[in-house]
């Protein structure tokens, strides 16, 4: 004897009810963090829109890359200080296939950095097509670049030390353009995006710091990367904090009259 038909059209008018409340539950979340940025905006003085499509295109690596973003929702713009000065800065939810995977926090520099660098929590499953060259372990981090000389001269100790600031919530920290980004996990609120501006804002002043030249200076000395070797698996063994910077020699005493 079969199942009679009345039982189907229960089950599938449970699932549709059940479908229909998964719908508004994620409507009403979806608007509840709307208007906390929007208030969180209003507070700073900054700019507020719902949705921006072009606004993503202006970047392809890190988490951009990774997920994708068909649009950048709940977008606030303005500006924060640092200690080297007022930056211009973007937050925005990226929206990838209805879903929002990430919040993306990017401080703007005054010079275009030379080498695109990112920045990957070891536990984060990286791995995408277009992924830039493995350089090694820096810290609590992996280096992606494809430039490996060109990176030794940004990827400083005091870079690695700001990086492993960031948290854990923050999968990757990249250097794109002129921009430093970062994109941390989509319930974060606004007292976490206001801690990730400050970390985001000291990495801007280590990489572009308004008082010294780009070429020179502390940008000297970079911290060694190791060789890259294979791509690790989803979720390696932190690896050891990363080598010290080596400082250069001190200069021969003036000879004696």
């Amino acid at each position: 004897m079969g199942i009679p038909a009345w039982i189907w059209f229960v089950v599938a008018a449970v699932a549709l009810v059940a479908g229909l409340g998964l719908l508004a539950a994620d409507r009403a979340k979806e608007g509840s963090r709307n208007r906390e940025r929007m208030r969180w905006a209003q507070l700073r003085g900054w700019q507020f829109v719902e949705e921006d499509e072009r606004l993503p295109q202006q970047w392809s690596g890190g988490a951009i890359g990774y997920f994708g973003a068909d649009a950048a929702v709940n977008v606030v713009a303005g500006s924060t200080f640092t200690s080297d000065g007022r930056r211009p800065v973007f937050i925005f939810d990226i929206e990838s296939e209805g879903q929002i995977p990430a919040v993306v926090v990017a401080v703007r520099c005054n010079k275009k950095h030379r080498i695109p660098i990112e920045m990957w929590l070891s536990s984060v499953p990286f791995q995408r097509a277009d992924m830039p060259e493995m350089l090694g372990p820096i810290g609590s981090r992996y280096a992606f670049a494809d430039d490996a000389d060109g990176a030794r001269v940004v990827i400083t100790q005091e870079l690695v030390d700001a990086a492993d600031q960031l948290g854990g919530d923050v999968g990757v920290a990249w250097l794109e353009a002129e921009w430093v980004l970062a994109s941390v996990v989509p319930t974060a609120g606004p007292s976490r995006l206001e801690r990730l501006l400050r970390d985001l804002g000291e990495i801007a002043d280590i990489v572009d710091p308004f008082d010294e030249d780009y070429e020179a200076g502390r940008h000297q000395a970079g911290a060694p990367i190791p060789a890259a070797g294979p791509v690790p698996p989803a979720s390696p063994p932190t690896p050891a904090a990363g080598t010290p910077v080596q400082q250069p020699p001190a200069e021969p005493p003036a000879p004696q009259d």
